[in-house]
Parts: structure tokens; C-alpha cells; sequence
């Protein structure tokens, strides 16, 4: 089985998507008599600075030869990529079999979590003997290197089905029918998840860039996203193509100590919070925790919407588990779980006789009541109401990242709270 690994041929500004580019190279294998057993979409880390949005890599597996496929691959990229745009370094990588060694697969697991270097996945595909083709400074042949590898390093799969406009709609208003989307979204909940964003009453499947996708239907299985891609109401569609993804997997995410944390990387780690959340300019939530003696702001972004609700309602003393991505020291948080409420506070005590409140009597010498007489040495504690539960919160479904994980999906190691 053959894998034809192509990434970066779109651009933030002119549009394009690799995944519609996959597409096509699929497609052209296909009329050719070739079999395609699958197409990976693999997103890679989220945090490098170059990416565009979904930091994709695809990977088409098919029992083509890799010669065939290393000149469709090229050609069909060769014409579609958007290199005119300087950040766009399309990269294609052949492989003459499915099952990756395992330099390859390690590979692929350090560019869901790290930054890696074109020379390097450059020498790894020679040494190994696969085909490479690229374009301008060929960055893109490790996100292609990291998707030949991505079957064997990774074994928690979903599916994403795209549908694709006709390039002459490409840049235009898209015609989705929204009462379509969240009728078939509420059938198909939770098997398939984050088409829409109630709350928001946000059409989360339906882009808004000037790309090709018409809408993507992200969900566990083949079948489901299938039925509620098939159940939407919109203009004609172009091509569609099933993706098996590692897209709502958290693969990104890496366990380690609050004083390892780099940035460019994404991590869950268990801290305490150690100050009020305060709200700052722009509507942008931050809270500080600290683990043995390290300390770092956590934040939740306007984007995240209602959840920062949630991030303002810790208080200091809450344990914690966060997790997200690092960037210039802040942990820029995509779910959190409470391990712990502090659910006392310190008040001013009360007079048992007459049950008004006491009032210092100075400094370091308590409280008195200045109508009994009755006296006490500091403030005591009382239960308190928490708006909040132990367990997991999630960002909403419109600000959620491709590859973080719903708390829908899987199995959780407290109470889920999740966001529909």
C-alpha cells in the first residue's frame, strides 16, 4: 500500500485548502483505476507560528505505484497550490508502505508536539528511501513526512466528511440552510459533534474563509457524518471526500510538570489556583495557578465565549488539572477540570448573643461586639455556594481547535461538563 503525503499548499489570504488539493490528487488516482483505501487528514501542532488555521497534512493510501503516485501528487500540486503567497511551501512525500518504521512514526509524534525542521524530515525520507517533491523552502514535506507516519504513531481515529463548492462559488456567501444543519446536528448528537454551536446559534461545519469547503461533518464513524452531511440543505455541491482524522483526539496535548512547560507546545498539567481570575482588556479571562512553586497564568480568550464564565467562577485554593497550549508563558487553556473546590470562606465573625456582625477590635486583637461585649479571635470560616462542580469544562464548539478533544468523546477521569 502506497502512501502519497502532501501539506501546505493553501494560504490565509488566497484561500485554497490541502485537503481539497488531497481531493484532488485522490480523485485523479482514482480515474486512473487506482484503489483508495483511505485519506488521512492528520493535524499537526497547533501551536507553530506558520500554520494556517487547521495545520493539516493529508495522506492518501492507495495501491497505486509510488512512481505514479509521486508524478500525480506533484502535477495536481504543482497547479493548485497558492505559492504566489510567500508563507505557502507545499512539500509531497511517497512511501511505498503503509505501516511506517518506527523513525517515522516518532516523527510524526514530535510534529503533533514540536517544531521540526524541513532538513530533517528532508534526510529521514531519503534515508528510508522515500520520494520527495517541494516547492519554494519545502517546509511542507514535514508536515507530509509526519502524515506517512501518522497510521502507525496515533490510534485514536475519527472521520471528517467534506463537501466542496464549485471553484466558480470559491470567495462567494455560502448558501447553507441553517434550520438543515442543526435539525440533522441534534439527530446525530454525540456520534457526530461540533457541527454546530447552540448557545452561539453558530453553524461551527460551515468555514468562512474563500477556500473551497462547503462544510465539514466531523464525528466518530463513516456512516454518521455521512447521514448529516447528506441531510444538509445548501448549493450544489461540487465533490465530497470521507477523511479519517485524528481530529477531536487531544494528540496535541502532552502530560507534564507546570515548571516544564515550553512555549510552542501543548500540555495538561495539575496546578492550584492562586488569585482571583480578573478580567482584562478586550474581555479576556486570567487566572493564576502554581505547582511547586512555579507559577503561570492561565487564559481563556474572548473567542471562548461562555467559558470564561466558568474560569471566572475558581477561586484560590481550587485544584486543578488545565490544559492547552503555551505562548509567551501564558497556558492558553481549551478545557479544564476541577479536582478540588475550596468551598469555605473567612468572614467577619457574629455576635451569638444579638447576630450582628463583630468589628475589629485593632490590630491582631480580633473582633468585638460593640453592643454584648462578646469577643473573637479572628475571622471563621462558612460554607460557601460554588458555581461550579467538580469535573471537566470545555470551550464551546466554536472556539474549539480541530484536534482538542470534546469532552463528549471518550472516557474522562472525573464528571464531564460538556458544551453542546
Amino acid at each position: 500500500m502506497t502512501v502519497v503525503a502532501l501539506d501546505d499548499t493553501d494560504s490565509r489570504e488566497r484561500g485554497m485548502c490541502t485537503t481539497y488539493a488531497a481531493h484532488l490528487v485522490a480523485e485523479r488516482l482514482r480515474d486512473r483505476g487506482a484503489s483508495v483505501e483511505r485519506v488521512l487528514l492528520v493535524r499537526l501542532n497547533p501551536a507553530v507560528e506558520y500554520k494556517t488555521r487547521g495545520n493539516a497534512a493529508l495522506a492518501i493510501h492507495t495501491d497505486v505505484d509510488p512512481r505514479v503516485g509521486l508524478a500525480v501528487a506533484e502535477e495536481e500540486v504543482g497547479e493548485v497550490a497558492e505559492v504566489d503567497d510567500p508563507r505557502t511551501n507545499p512539500g509531497v512525500v511517497v512511501a511505498p508502505e503503509a505501516d511506517a518504521p518506527e523513525p517515522i512514526a516518532d516523527f510524526a509524534e514530535r510534529a503533533m508536539r514540536e517544531h521540526l525542521d524541513p532538513g530533517e524530515a528532508q534526510s529521514l525520507a531519503a534515508a528510508h528511501g522515500y520520494e520527495t517533491a517541494q516547492w519554494e523552502n519545502g517546509r511542507g514535506v514535514v508536515g507530509a513526512l509526519a502524515a506517512v507516519g501518522a497510521w502507525t504513531a496515533f490510534d485514536d481515529w475519527t472521520c471528517e466528511r467534506i463537501d466542496y463548492r464549485a471553484p466558480d462559488r470559491w470567495g462567494t456567501e455560502r448558501d447553507v440552510d441553517a434550520e438543515s444543519v442543526f435539525a440533522a446536528a441534534d439527530d446525530a448528537y454525540p456520534d457526530a459533534w461540533d457541527t454546530v454551536d447552540r448557545e452561539e446559534a453558530e453553524l461551527v461545519c460551515v468555514p468562512h474563509t474563500p477556500g473551497p469547503i462547503l462544510y465539514g461533518i466531523r464525528g466518530d464513524d463513516a456512516e454518521t457524518v455521512a447521514e448529516v452531511a447528506n441531510s444538509v440543505e445548501s448549493e450544489r455541491v461540487h465533490a465530497s471526500e470521507l477523511f479519517v482524522t485524528n481530529q477531536g483526539t487531544d494528540a496535541h496535548l502532552r502530560a507534564a510538570d507546570l515548571a516544564d512547560l515550553e512555549d510552542g507546545r501543548a500540555y495538561c498539567t495539575d496546578a492550584t489556583v492562586v488569585g482571583e481570575p480578573a478580567t482584562r482588556r478586550g474581555g479576556h479571562v486570567f487566572a493564576p495557578v502554581e505547582d511547586d512553586g512555579v507559577r503561570v497564568e492561565c487564559a481563556a480568550f474572548e473567542p471562548t465565549k461562555r467559558f470564561r464564565d466558568r474560569v471566572r467562577a475558581l477561586r484560590p485554593a481550587d485544584r486543578v488539572t488545565v490544559c492547552g497550549e503555551v505562548s509567551d508563558g501564558t497556558l492558553k487553556l481549551e478545557k479544564f477540570a476541577v479536582r478540588d473546590l475550596d468551598e469555605t470562606e473567612s468572614v467577619t465573625p457574629q455576635c451569638p448573643d444579638c447576630e450582628t456582625s463583630m468589628e475589629s477590635a485593632g490590630a491582631n486583637q480580633g473582633y468585638r461586639c460593640r453592643d454584648c461585649g462578646t469577643s473573637a479571635p479572628g475571622k471563621v470560616e462558612q460554607p460557601v455556594d460554588r458555581d461550579l462542580d467538580v469535573g471537566w469544562y470545555e470551550v464551546p464548539p466554536c472556539a474549539r481547535r480541530h484536534v482538542a478533544k470534546p469532552l463528549i468523546r471518550g472516557d474522562w477521569d472525573a464528571p464531564i461538563h460538556p458544551e453542546r
